[in-house]
This record gives structure tokens, sequence and C-alpha cells, in this order.
């Protein structure tokens, strides 16, 4: 059995960020390895990262703003003050034999003080447009691991010589994982013969989706046997359901909900999954092989969720629809045939099966373990 490693992690301030990350930690626990989180005190990852049971640390960093440049001057004291205080702390506790980020700012403080001291740094990207942080830092990385393939050309001409790139996917959390498709059916009132379309347009975004979902009621109600689960998002919650101004019965088939608290269970419950095309949506997805009509947030950053979405179009495990196409024939022709046709959806579920994005924590995992080896 390989030594028992000191693993320190950074990742912070948004759940795309916090997820991933505790999902490899879970699997560096389950392997027996110590790990330890580094980020801020009050953003989101202070909350999840001991709810689930690892050792945090906060730190003190800040961004800076593009639009208000002299901003940078703060952020650079801060994250030299922070370096330093990590420094202090990891020399009056234990070394790491390697540390590990996930692409927010919160990470540069720890990482390179660890590339300071010879520690190994390994990097993981869930975006198809990596972030400032992890281009700022790839040049001491001794791997730098993507969560899709597109992803590795804007590394290429950024990393050392040394630096190993590695496609591993987006490690997605043990509890979705192994989610019940069962117990979700039973959890949510869905009867096991029940067609389950799923929709949800994430934190921002969602009321288009929305709007071309309303625009289907009668349609979709229509379907003997279909039922939904509908995640409005918190904005547009109340307008939907007005819209939508469903009946009793018709309120136990369309379930209406400003978000879907045990997601994992949700999706491996759903025969179709309609939603927007985020990294974490993506992963979970492709995680629980889902048949998926994704359609990308057309104002996200360099149009990065259309690139995940093609990711999955191109094995064949999802089909994608352009925004502005949501108000027109296609979108209803679209996701209709999908509601459908059982043995398209099949055939969906066994190209995503075959993505083996259940297995992408294990494989960042295998690449930390790799990195600690090989400078040990």
């Amino acid at each position: 059995m390989a030594k028992s490693l000191c693993v320190a992690i950074a990742a912070g301030g948004t759940a795309g960020h916090i997820n991933p990350a505790l999902a490899l930690a879970e699997e560096l626990r389950d392997r027996s390895h110590e790990v330890h989180f580094f980020g801020q005190a009050t953003r989101l990852e202070a909350q999840l990262v001991p709810q689930a049971g690892f050792d945090f640390t906060p730190i003190r960093v800040t961004g800076f703003d593009r639009a208000r440049p002299w901003t940078l001057v703060s952020a650079l004291w801060r994250m030299r003050r922070a370096q330093a205080a990590i420094g202090r702390h990891l020399a009056a506790t234990r070394r790491p034999d390697v540390a590990v980020g996930f692409g927010a700012y919160v990470e540069l403080p720890l990482l390179n003080w660890c590339a300071s001291q010879g520690i190994p740094v390994v990097l993981h990207e869930q975006n198809s447009v990596p972030g400032l942080a992890n281009k700022a830092l790839a040049a001491k990385a001794a791997r730098v691991c993507v969560s899709l393939p597109v992803a590795i050309d804007a590394f290429r001409e950024r990393v050392g010589a040394a630096t190993q790139i590695v496609v591993t996917g987006n490690p997605v959390r043990s509890s979705v994982i192994r989610a019940s498709g069962a117990a979700g059916r039973a959890h949510n009132d869905i009867p096991a013969d029940a067609t389950l379309l799923v929709v949800f347009g994430g934190s921002l975004g969602a009321a288009h989706l929305n709007e071309g979902v309303i625009a289907l009621k009668d349609e979709l109600l229509g379907r003997e046997g279909l039922y939904l689960i509908h995640s409005t998002g918190q904005r547009d919650y109340d307008h939907v359901v007005s819209a939508l101004d469903l009946t009793d019965e018709q309120a136990g088939r369309w379930q209406v909900r400003p978000y879907i608290d045990a997601m994992g269970e949700v999706l491996a419950a759903s025969d179709l999954v309609l939603a927007r095309a985020g990294a974490s949506s993506i992963a979970e997805i492709a995680a629980l092989a889902v048949p998926s009509m994704l359609v990308p947030y057309p104002h996200a950053t360099a149009d990065h969720q259309t690139t995940n979405a093609t990711y999955l179009v191109g094995v064949g495990a999802a089909v994608m629809l352009a925004d502005d196409r949501i108000d027109t024939p296609a979108f209803s022709h679209e996701l209709l045939s999908l509601v459908d046709d059982g043995a398209r959806r099949e055939a969906m579920r066994v190209a995503a099966r075959g993505l083996g994005q259940d297995r992408a924590a294990s494989a960042l995992a295998d690449q930390v373990e790799s990195a600690a080896q090989t400078a040990g």
C-alpha cells in the first residue's frame, strides 16, 4: 500500500469550484490520505467543507476588479499576507506532500507557497475556458488536469517543460454518483413506470428556459404518463407558478420548485433533462448518464457553455439548441421528440456512460498521488 499523503486543497467561491474539490477529497479520504482545505471564512466553502467532515483553515484574500485596476494593489497585499500566514501555519502543523487548486483566486497563496517550497502542485480546471488563477499558476504545476479535452490548448503555451496535461473529467461527489433512481422516484412521488422530465436553468439564465417550457404546458401535460420536476430558480418561482396556473391534479404531475435539494436522486430518477450547460450540470448529467437537451446560457464568458455542451453532443449523449431558438418551433419539436422516443433516449444514455464521467474523482486522485510520488 502506498504511503498516506497529506494533501492541501484550495477551492472556494462557488459550488462549481467547491463540489469537485470535495469529490476529490472524498476519494482521497477513501484511500486513507489526509486532506486539509484552505478557503475564505465568508464564502460558501466555510460551510460546505466542514459539513463534509474535512479540516478547514480560513485565509483572507480578495480578487481585483479589472474595471478598477487600483484594486490590484490591495489584492496583492492581501495575497502576500495570506501566503505568509499559510507558510507559518504549515510549518507549525504538517507540511503537505502535494497541493491541489480548483481555479478560484483563493488558490493563489497556497499554491504559490507550496511551489516555492518544492511541493508539487496540481491544478484542476472545470471549465472549457480556463480562469485567470489556473492560467497564472500553470507554469508551476506538476499536473494540469482538465475536465474537457478542448481545454488542453488553452494551457499548452503556459505550462512548464515538465508539466503533464491530463483529461480527468470533472469530479462529482459520491452522494450524486451513488444516488438511487428508485429512491428519487419514491421521495418525489413519481410512479415507477412514468417518464420523468427534469428542467433546471441554474442560478443565471433560467427565465428564458422557463418561458419556453411554460409555452408547452398543454403539449407536455397531454402526454400520458409524463411527469415533470421543474426547478425555476428562486427569482422566477412565483412568476412560473402563476403563469402555469396548474390545477391540483396537474400539479401532481408537474412539480414546480425554486431549486432542487437532492439533485443526485432527482437526476438518477430522470428519463430526460432540459438544462443549461454549466460545468457542474454537464458533469452530473454525464456521471449519471442522463439523456439531455442542453440550451447554453448565451452570455457565459467566451460562450463556454456552448463548448461544454458540444462535448456531450459530440458523442451522442445530448442534443443542443441555441437560446435564441427557444421561441421557435425547433424547441418544441426537439423536446417533444425526445419525450416521445424512449429508444433514442436509451441510445443517448449508453453514449453518456461511455464518457466515464462517473470515474473522474478517481482519475484526478490518481494524478494527485502520482505527482506526490514523482516528487518524493
